[in-house]
């Protein structure tokens, strides 16, 4: 398959899984960048070959097909940012972005060795969950965005749902990382923003960055 095809595909996944938009044609066609009208004929497309839905104005589904193809993307995708993370300490937003190209590269083979190497790992170093061999995802998210986060709690960060260089670079400069601990200070409930401590350090935080900062409960 092209790569314009698997970009699609995932494109979709993605958003029905991650996104606050919709699968709809037009909101897939923002996502990667294309024209609406480029974005429907890649859906009419796709849908002739079995991988999804469509039907005019409506929200575009993957098949089982469809899916699987995007969970194997998916897959490659974060085990090559789990190799450059380890390999070579690599930034979250520079790991994205290399493992964007890579993913189209990568034989199932060579994705299975890498996963054999690292152990096979369950999450990326964004905290996304990695697929196994067979398409499926294994773990049970339990976690809440930080906006939903109680107040006075302690709570283990365990996904940062961004694609965004600034963002990434605000989560390393306070420590703001996968695994890491924080504890809700106050919300502010009328503004939409968090007060978090981290690292000995207080920190407000609005809804774009709590919405998909996410965390779980310390045990």
């Amino acid at each position: 398959m092209s790569v314009a095809i698997e970009n699609f595909v995932k494109a979709i996944y993605k958003n029905e899984n991650h996104d606050v938009n919709d699968t709809k044609p037009g909101n897939i066609a923002g996502k990667l960048g294309i024209s609406n009208a480029a974005a429907t004929d890649m859906a009419k497309k796709l849908a002739s070959k079995g991988l999804l839905n469509y039907e005019k104005y409506q929200a575009l589904q993957l098949t089982e097909a469809g899916e699987k193809m995007a969970l194997n993307i998916v897959r490659k995708h974060r085990l090559w940012e789990a190799l450059l993370h380890k390999m070579f300490n690599m930034s979250l937003h520079e790991i994205h972005r290399e493992a964007e190209l890579l993913e189209h590269e990568t034989s199932d083979f060579l994705a299975e060795k890498i996963s054999e190497y690292l152990g096979h790992p369950k999450f990326d170093p964004h905290g996304d969950p990695i697929p196994n061999a067979k398409g499926e995802i294994t773990t049970t998210d339990t976690s809440i965005s930080l906006l939903n986060a109680e107040e006075g709690q302690t709570y283990i960060i365990s996904r940062l749902l961004s694609e965004d260089k600034e963002f990434f670079e605000f989560c390393a400069e306070n420590g703001i990382k996968y695994g890491n601990q924080l504890t809700v200070v106050k919300q502010f409930l009328n503004s939409k923003m968090t007060q978090i401590s981290i690292n000995n350090n207080n920190i407000v935080l609005n809804q774009d960055f709590t919405q998909i900062i996410y965390v779980n409960e310390t045990n």
